[in-house]
């Protein structure tokens, strides 16, 4: 079997600066390779009016809590920063975390987010098409900053739409990042390949992430056999790292 890397999502939701502070440290000393957080302003689930947390400063505190896992945004929603602004911001923190950040981005979905921070939410092809038209923007800003991202600094895009959002993967990403079930990954894993065929490029370099629940542990190997090549454990506060280290061994040991 391939060697499936383990990550984990970190909701920056109902909890606080010091619970998050150590889940990652702690995801950090067991070995994951990933740790994520999402974009957002507002709770997702549970009690809308929960504390909550905003990714990028999250995730510069990471770069310099950490030493050893990969991390990054899943995903940033590209509507709420300049995309010049964004890689600028994301190669700060690749400089602070030692070339260990990956750049997650999507087109936005939440719109609590945009109408009570003021940004126009629009409809969903919008911003699809803002997300087409930026990232190039993205890539040229990283390409001539000085310094520049202390490593490879990959780009994973989120999300399974089949006209567009897979074309700009196959364009764009170093990294793919879809839900399940493991039937709809397949499915969609094989739309990207065919997109992958389309565009000219070579589908074994888009790595593919999948973000699952705690409950579907269980069906890992499904995952894997659906085309996975890494598995992201969504987990709330109190970020019980017990499943995913087990998951782990069990990964390791296939």
């Amino acid at each position: 079997m391939q060697q499936v890397k383990i990550g984990v999502q970190l909701e920056p939701q109902a909890t606080t600066t010091e619970a998050l502070r150590r889940a990652w440290t702690g995801a950090d000393e067991l070995g994951l390779d990933t740790a994520y957080v999402w974009d957002h302003f507002y709770p997702l689930h549970g009690d809308p009016d929960a504390a909550h947390f905003e990714a990028y400063a999250l995730l510069a505190a990471m770069a310099v809590e950490t030493s050893r896992i990969r991390f990054g945004a899943l995903v940033t929603c590209n509507s709420y920063r300049n995309p010049n602004l964004l890689a600028d911001m994301s190669r700060t923190i690749d400089q602070l975390g030692g070339g260990r950040f990956i750049l997650g981005i999507g087109s936005g979905w939440f719109e609590r987010d945009y109408t009570e921070y003021g940004y126009t939410f629009g409809t969903a092809i919008g911003r699809l098409r803002k997300l087409e038209t930026d990232l190039p923007v993205i890539k040229q800003r990283l390409s001539v900053l000085n310094p520049g991202p202390a490593g490879p600094m990959p780009i994973l895009i989120g999300g399974s739409g089949e006209k567009v959002t897979l074309r700009l993967v196959a364009e764009h990403a170093d990294a793919w990042n879809a839900f399940g079930p493991p039937d709809n990954f397949a499915h969609k894993n094989r739309v990207l390949d065919e997109w992958c065929e389309r565009v000219g490029r070579d589908p074994r370099e888009v790595h593919r992430t999948v973000l699952i629940r705690p409950h579907e542990l269980e069906t890992w190997r499904d995952y894997v056999e659906a085309g996975a090549q890494e598995l992201i454990v969504s987990l709330e506060d109190p970020f019980p790292l017990d499943g995913v280290a087990e998951l782990l061994r069990e990964v390791r040991a296939a």
